[in-house]
């Protein structure tokens, strides 16, 4: 090892400064002067930096400047386009087919422009940078999408819908052309996926280092064009279904039950009149009519789901008055069905159910009809009204009809009388189409509509909207809770009962989320129901419920995989009957009300796994929904909760 030490080339001494020597310095440099030609390029090269920071400024400021110029101008045609929306509305409600196009036509000029400034170069290029990029790359995006949903949506939307005669697609005794309804679907299914796709490539943004006058309008767009890709969805689902629906390749029959509120069921009301409506080619007929007492009990019983036959009795499976005892509407229509075909031997393809207080939108939509039918010759002297419209025709159905009609046979015959000349006005084409659009819609949206299908390709897609009556599957929201009310007087007193549905959010408990349900219910009768009314109307206590008082079968869902864990009657904790439907909770609790009582049911839920806003489905009644259901309360909570 030494001698490989001895071979490394040690440095001599006479080459090693000492820490006091310093290096020969040129004698300019110890003069203290810096040559001529050095400070020459020294004060060229800080001129060249100088003028290279001058002109970056210069240029900064002009991008700037430009991409303000930019931004104002997008900024300017998108809000030109937004202001035509509120017109393009009316003219699409007006049927103004012409001035709808114009425009469109105008809009799409708008969202162009908007679109071409974005893709400007200094602004893409600009898109790179850090803190302003993310906020000119969502603008871009916004304009992007505005153009997309004005050229491939509402475009090719305006031009299907000016196409269409509504008041020809409409079913009536002479038929319907639903052709183009059916030619147009693969347009409106495309317009829907363009809308759609839009709606998610805005999502996709990265809000969170967006500034608040980008972030804002970004989050509105994105939910605005999602709400129209649902509304698009549904217009191409139902363009699609609609012709086979209505008979456009072979005849269809469907079981039409009107349900009558005045005797509560889960889903409206007891569906007393029955009839078989016909629809082949848009041509409505209205076919054999019967009621739910004429057909009779079933032996054996129709075959029903255990799980719901275990909540509601095995009711459910021997009489129609009681198939929709369940909420569920696709398991009563399916029931029905099967009792119908039964007992009639008469083929249906289907089950719509309606109540009173749909006729009443399509009489509004009709104009009134007149009763008087040589079926109801006998019952002109009652005192009934000899004609019926959207005003009266809820309390003539529901309640007078009781009062002046006793023989609950002849009740039938009015009943069947009314149904026979309503539709005899509609496929006469009495009524305008948009009304009658107008008034079937708002009874779908309020649970009063129900249609079942038979055929599993049209009721798979039924199944995803409100249409359905489903309380499980894809129509069903996450955080979904449903009061359902089951008459247990034998009667016609729920006319008299008056409802209110409220959710109360409680604090959370354990990382779930707790909601309480209360009904609060009251008896409007009069003090005298049980003489001034009749017993066919008060049951005159033949299931054990005293004349005048109303006893209600309440059932509460609460959202999947959650608990029902307590019932209470005005504040006191009081006995339920705990199932569940699927995987939801279901609590079934009986109340009993006097004339002029009223009564306070709260159901509370927990282990609610959902943390979405929750919603509420109500047995639609006599009452406006808008009076049943009452905004969501939310409890104030301490930190940590």
């Amino acid at each position: 090892m030494a001698c490989c030490w001895l071979d490394i080339p040690w440095p001599r001494p006479s080459l090693i400064m000492t820490s006091t020597s310093q290096p020969e310095m040129p004698p300019s440099a110890r003069s203290g002067r810096m040559p001529k030609q050095a400070h020459q390029n020294r004060s060229q090269r800080l001129l060249r930096v100088g003028l290279l920071i001058l002109a970056l400024a210069i240029l900064l400021a002009l991008a700037t400047t430009w991409l303000g110029i930019k931004a104002s101008a997008i900024k300017g045609e998108l809000e030109a386009s937004a202001d035509l929306v509120p017109t393009l509305k009316q003219e699409i409600l007006a049927s103004d087919a012409v001035a709808a196009k114009n425009t469109v036509a105008k809009l799409r000029e708008h969202t162009a422009a908007a679109r071409r400034e974005s893709e400007d170069p200094i602004w893409t290029l600009s898109s790179a940078i850090p803190w302003a990029g993310p906020n000119l790359h969502a603008v871009s995006e916004l304009a992007r999408s505005a153009d997309d949903v004005s050229s491939l949506g509402l475009s090719p939307l305006v031009e299907i819908y000016g196409s269409l005669n509504w008041d020809a697609l409409m079913p009536s005794a002479s038929g319907s052309n639903v052709g183009p309804l059916k030619a147009a679907a693969p347009r409106v299914t495309s317009a829907a996926y363009s809308v759609r796709a839009s709606a998610e490539r805005l999502r996709d943004i990265d809000s969170s280092p967006l500034l608040p006058q980008v972030a804002a309008p970004l989050g509105a767009a994105t939910e605005e064009l999602s709400r129209a890709a649902d509304a698009l969805d549904t217009a191409a689902d139902a363009a699609r279904i609609a012709p086979v629906m209505l008979g456009a390749e072979d005849q269809k029959s469907y079981l039409l039950m009107i349900q009558n509120n005045a005797e509560a069921r889960a889903s409206g009301g007891i569906p007393g009149a029955l009839a078989v409506v016909t629809l082949e080619k848009g041509k409505l007929s209205l076919g054999s009519q019967n009621s739910a007492t004429e057909l009779g009990s079933m032996s054996p019983n129709v075959p029903v789901d255990q799980q719901q036959q275990h909540i509601y009795s095995t009711r459910l499976g021997k009489y129609m008055q009681d198939v929709n005892l369940t909420p569920d509407f696709p398991t009563a229509a399916i029931t029905a069905k099967a009792m119908w075909e039964k007992k009639t031997n008469q083929h249906i393809d289907g089950v719509i159910s309606i109540d009173p207080v749909v006729l009443s939108y399509i009489l509004h939509a009709t104009g009134p009809v007149a009763v008087d039918g040589p079926e109801l010759a006998a019952l002109r002297a009652t005192g009934l009204p000899t004609e019926l419209n959207g005003d009266n025709v809820v309390s003539t159905l529901l309640s007078d009809v009781y009062s002046k009609i006793r023989d609950p046979k002849l009740q039938d015959v009015y009943f069947a009388g009314v149904a026979k000349e309503i539709f005899s006005a509609l496929s006469s084409g009495k009524g305008e189409a948009k009304g009658l659009v107008e008034g079937i819609t708002r009874g779908a949206e309020e649970g009063r509509v129900l249609v079942w299908s038979a055929d599993s390709s049209i009721q798979k897609v039924l199944s995803k909207y409100r249409l359905s009556g489903s309380v499980t599957g894809p129509s069903v929201l996450p955080a979904q809770f449903g009061v359902y009310f089951n008459d247990g007087t034998g009667a016609k007193m729920d006319y008299y009962v008056k409802h209110t549905v409220k959710l109360i959010r409680e604090c959370p408990a354990d990382g779930y989320e707790q909601t309480t349900v209360r009904i609060t219910s009251v008896n409007t009768a009069p003090a005298d129901a049980a003489t001034s009314l009749s017993a066919y109307v008060t049951g005159g206590g033949a299931f054990g419920v005293r004349p005048g008082s109303v006893q209600t079968n309440i059932v509460a869902y609460g959202p999947a995989q959650a608990n029902v864990e307590s019932a209470s009657v005005d504040g006191q904790k009081a006995p339920f009957a705990p199932y569940l439907h699927g995987n939801r909770p279901v609590g079934v609790v009986a109340q009993q009300l006097a004339p002029g009582e009223s009564k306070i049911v709260e159901f509370t839920f927990g282990k609610i796994v959902q943390h979405t806003e929750p919603n509420l489905v109500v047995t639609p009644t006599v009452q406006a929904v808008k009076d049943v259901i009452q905004a969501t309360e939310n409890t104030t909570c301490g930190q940590g909760q």
